[in-house]
């Protein structure tokens, strides 16, 4: 169903962190309603929805009570159980469908698919037992990344084993009675970038620029746009992007990490099928956001013009760094463009906000983050 969604319609969103935050800001600038789901009172995104429905993901009462408010439902996360999205699409309408979800929340059955659309991924092995784990050392040898299946972002859920004593040490931490792994051949790259692509029911897709990502402690520290690369190589990688998007039938945002091996050759590393921490860079550097684009996208309007107006880099604001900006902000270069967030405790390493620095020139933008002690 090819259904066309128009303002002053409710939107409901799944989640209620910073990605719902600005999904909402975008939505409402819009003229749509916001509606979302978080466990969390006052989460970013309740801050400046319409409503918010104060309840864990798993409430099979509090999905069908979205899905019954809202004309068109988005998620602002992948880890939502079949059971709530089928509430869901049997109440409200889930344009990005299930199927979706469902692929990229699992490791195999997303580098399956990524395969299945004629894009590379690293050599890798299911583990189920302690031997699949010995014999796939074995056959891919090391370095290797072994990871959990589902779950995990920011590096959490997997471990890079460099020696014989690291798989040693590894396989003794091994649960099997928790899932099964996935053990992948480590690949050299010289660069990490991603493509954010947008499709809507019709068919239409439209994708941003390929970002450049740079990062600290398994964290995103860093994204610059455009990312330094040939044009040959920045056509491969939308060129990847789209195929992957006609497979899974997007509907939405997909992002794609990749890496970038000194031969040129591509790898497809993960899947986000929504707005993505490198994406950001996109609310001051592109014509159109990756957040208006997402709602253009699931409600079926014509698409953004994704073109880059100047050279952006963005840089996440973590909990350790949040005081630093906001002492520099009375004096701050207009340039850089400050996003909070409104999360209520500022762990260390949590993600607070993000900078967007926008200039004539990326060393110009690096420059002014390493001035105010980000870089």
């Amino acid at each position: 169903m090819k259904k066309t969604i128009v303002p002053p319609a409710v939107i409901g969103i799944l989640g209620g962190g910073q990605l719902g935050r600005m999904m909402a800001l975008e939505a409402k600038a819009m003229g749509y309603r916001v509606v979302t789901l978080d466990p969390t009172n006052d989460s970013p995104c309740g801050q400046v929805a319409d409503q918010q429905i104060i309840a864990d993901f798993d409430d099979l009462r509090a999905a069908e009570s979205l899905g019954k408010i809202a004309d068109i439902v988005t998620y602002e996360f992948e880890n939502v159980s079949s059971d709530v999205a089928k509430i869901i699409q049997r109440n409200s309408y889930l344009p990005q469908g299930y199927s979706l979800l469902y692929t990229t929340q699992n490791r195999l059955r997303e580098k399956r698919a990524v395969e299945q659309a004629g894009c590379k991924v690293a050599p890798y092995v299911e583990i189920k037992s302690l031997n699949d784990f010995q014999q796939g050392i074995v056959s891919l040898g090391l370095p290797a990344v072994i990871k959990t299946v589902e779950g995990g972002y920011d590096g959490k859920g997997q471990k890079v084993l460099k020696t014989s004593g690291d798989a040693l040490k590894v396989q003794n931490e091994l649960d099997f009675n928790d899932g099964i792994y996935i053990l992948e051949k480590f690949i050299p790259y010289v660069m990490e970038f991603s493509v954010i692509i947008a499709r809507r029911p019709s068919g239409e897709q439209k994708a941003f620029p390929v970002v450049e990502n740079i990062h600290r402690d398994n964290i995103l520290h860093m994204s610059i746009a455009p990312a330094r690369v040939c044009k040959e190589i920045a056509i491969e990688a939308e060129n990847i992007a789209r195929k992957i998007a006609e497979h899974l039938n997007l509907v939405g945002l997909l992002a794609i990490e990749m890496f970038l091996q000194e031969n040129g050759e591509i790898f497809v590393n993960e899947l986000a099928p929504r707005p993505h921490n490198s994406g950001h860079f996109t609310q001051q550097g592109c014509l159109t956001s990756q957040f208006e684009q997402h709602i253009r996208a699931v409600c079926n309007l014509p698409l953004g013009d994704p073109e880059i107006i100047r050279p952006t880099v963005m840089v996440n604001i973590l909990g350790k760094d949040l005081p630093l900006v906001l002492k520099a902000m009375p004096s701050m270069d207009p340039r850089i463009k400050v996003h909070i967030y409104g999360k209520a405790e500022a762990r260390s390493l949590r993600k607070m906000g993000h900078l967007n620095v926008v200039t004539d020139s990326l060393e110009e933008s690096i420059r002014l983050i390493k001035e105010l002690g980000l870089g």
